[in-house]
């Protein structure tokens, strides 16, 4: 009988670009990101990231892009940067058909993991956004704490979305690692 793997995690490289990009646009945009409940379609169209901009994220210093596999597939990712004291948590992504089984979970649990283990950081830090109150109820669950803190949306910048509402912004999420 076989058994499915659990997943993998590793680095990113440059041969995963294409794939990581396909993964994050379909987590979040278009009618293919409805098959999961992360999507962003009814408040944004465009683009979510492009090929440069995860080649961006894999080139930082201090910056890591975790990719996740199973059964040699590529099904989540996520990108931590050191800042400091805290880590920034952000492109995260799970294949639509793969959420709500447990598979965010395990990722975010890998990533704090990461940031305290490699660079000792106290806080991870995040940004969401405050329209999102079922993705922000769902980050609350796992320690994330609302600060109040936002940051506008970058309107006119077609890298981050075609906005479909004019009142879009960013919310600092953060959670103690200690």
């Amino acid at each position: 009988m076989d058994t499915p793997t659990g997943p993998t995690f590793r680095d990113a490289t440059d041969a995963d670009v294409d794939d990581l990009v396909a993964l994050v646009e379909s987590a979040y945009r278009g009618d293919a990101s409805r098959a999961g409940w992360t999507t962003e379609a009814d408040i944004l169209d465009g683009q979510r990231t492009d090929p440069e901009g995860v080649r961006q994220v894999i080139k930082t210093p201090d910056s890591r892009l975790l990719v996740v596999e199973r059964e040699g597939r590529l099904v989540a990712c996520c990108q931590l940067e050191h800042r400091g004291t805290h880590a920034y948590f952000g492109m995260f992504a799970v294949s639509p058909t793969l959420q709500g089984a447990g598979l965010g979970k395990a990722v975010m649990a890998e990533a704090e993991r990461v940031a305290r283990a490699d660079w000792g950081a106290t806080e991870m830090h995040m940004t969401v956004i405050s329209v999102r109150d079922d993705l922000i109820g769902w980050y609350e669950r796992r320690g994330y704490r609302r600060t109040g803190e936002t940051i506008p949306f970058p309107y006119g910048d077609e890298r981050f979305g075609i906005p479909r509402r004019p009142d879009l912004r960013f919310e600092l999420l953060v959670k103690s690692l200690v």
